[in-house]
């Protein structure tokens, strides 16, 4: 009999666990594989609705850590997830760790699977921000043995980061497979729901910028007047627990008792897929507006600097965070018939099979944890 592989995901936000979900579950439905999930971050934080009560509803074989208290510092949480990880993985001895994306709980994931050289396994590295996420986001690549990109571009810059190519395998993004999915509910289920009751709407998401608090009380200060000048209905969602979320909250307490405003701490995942895809409009400097609103053909007003170098589809209004500018974007909008085409820059669907084909391929478990740098030049 084959012993089975031990795999272990690790999730510190809800967005990150709605992309890991398909792959998680790709995994639990065979018998070759024995699947956990360390939650931490967010997912344990009452402030942002508690969603680790999600990922237990879920999945079996879950392990929760508290890591933070609300508006932490990013060193502090980074130290405390790589001793709550350290221990966790010294005692369940997994065959690989996987990751995904640019969080600080991302990097400390890696740090751990690095230095007990265990396999790390990255889900969309090679991507491009220019925020502090960046710089997050390319470390854990080169401390990851396995990379699993959303595109031909992410691959080849992962080479040049002087990773082996056949180490990087191209699935396209996960949560593809979530919103292209026919299990996705109906929009009158997910109103009713979270007691939505507008005819239609736009949702907003903004993100504090790390680099950028100086600045942050005034941007979101424009951003909130402009919105609600705007006179639309809105769907809020709180941000990440970011240094200056704290600030976010607080302006974002003037739009408490207005009726076209609706506040959450959370949505899950599909359901705000389906208020993404038939909302007019999403506002803020989420990579939702980035990567997901454009495969739904939904325009985006991207502020601020949060997305700089990112992939820009005809969709996408990039604008200053001055109201004037953001009101006259929300105008435009509202009172034009944009017509896009989805875009499919970042997959279309089959993530999860890909994933799961990948780890039975032949070698996928020879992988070397001692990793070599591949120079493309001369030197």
């Amino acid at each position: 009999m084959i012993k089975k592989k031990k795999l272990v995901f690790l999730t510190g936000t809800r967005a990150e666990f709605g992309k890991l979900k398909p792959l998680i579950r790709c995994l639990n439905d065979t018998d070759q594989c024995e699947v956990h999930l360390f939650v931490t971050g967010m997912h344990l934080l009452e402030k942002y609705g508690g969603t680790a009560r999600e990922v237990l509803r879920e999945f079996p074989n879950v392990y929760l850590y508290n890591n933070q208290a609300f508006g932490s510092r990013m060193d502090i949480t980074l130290s405390n997830t790589i001793y709550g990880f350290g221990y966790y993985i010294s005692e369940i001895s997994p065959d690989l760790i996987i990751v995904h994306g640019d969080r600080v709980e991302t990097l400390a994931g890696a740090i751990v699977g690095a230095l007990n050289n265990i396999l790390v396994a990255h889900i969309e590295g090679g991507e491009l921000s220019g925020t502090i996420d960046e710089l997050m986001r390319h470390s854990v690549t080169k401390l990851a043995h396995i990379h699993f990109v959303a595109n031909e571009q992410a691959k080849k810059r992962i080479i040049q980061l002087g990773e082996i190519e056949e180490n990087i395998i191209i699935i396209g993004s996960p949560d593809i497979d979530v919103m292209s999915s026919e299990d996705l509910p109906a929009l009158e289920n997910v109103c009713k729901h979270y007691n939505i009751d507008f005819d239609e709407h736009a949702i907003l998401l903004y993100h504090p910028v790390t680099s950028e608090l100086k600045k942050l009380k005034r941007s979101v200060k424009e951003l909130i007047d402009a919105v609600i000048e705007s006179g639309l209905n809105y769907v809020v969602i709180y941000p990440n627990n970011d240094p200056g979320c704290k600030i976010l909250i607080e302006e974002y307490s003037k739009l408490d008792g207005l009726p076209n405003f609706k506040l959450f701490p959370s949505i899950q995942f599909e359901s705000f897929l389906v208020l993404l895809k038939n909302a007019k409009f999403i506002i803020g400097n989420s990579s939702a507006g980035i990567r997901e609103a454009p495969m739904y053909a939904i325009p985006t007003i991207n502020l601020g600097s949060r997305q700089h170098n990112r992939f820009r589809h005809d969709s996408i209004f990039d604008v200053k965070e001055k109201g004037k500018m953001i009101l006259k974007a929300i105008t435009d909008i509202s009172n034009n018939s944009y017509k896009f085409e989805p875009c499919y820059f970042f997959g279309n669907g089959g993530s999860a099979l890909k994933f799961k084909e990948a780890l039975n391929k032949k070698g996928f478990w020879d992988t070397k944890t001692q990793k070599q740098f591949l120079d493309l030049y001369d030197i």
